[in-house]
């Protein structure tokens, strides 16, 4: 979880807490199927984290990059 996430509200493709089916028992012995909605939700998930992530490099490397060359003074 990133600090941001506490102040502002997750975008849409996020998880939500009533879609949290992740709390097991211990009568669950059988792996989980993923439904297509589900896996919908999962591509929806991975698109905004890979566009999260190239704006974050954008802004990293407008960051670090090296200061642009001065013109000489005559």
């Amino acid at each position: 979880m990133n600090l941001l996430e506490v102040f502002e509200q997750a975008p849409e493709g996020y998880r939500t807490e009533k879609d949290d089916n992740t709390t097991l028992k211990l009568s669950d012995l059988r792996k989980t199927k993923l439904t297509l909605k589900q896996l919908n939700r999962l591509r929806i998930m991975n698109d905004v984290r890979k566009l999260e992530h190239e704006k974050k490099l954008e802004t990293v490397q407008d960051q670090y990059k090296a200061p642009a060359a001065e013109a000489p003074m005559m």
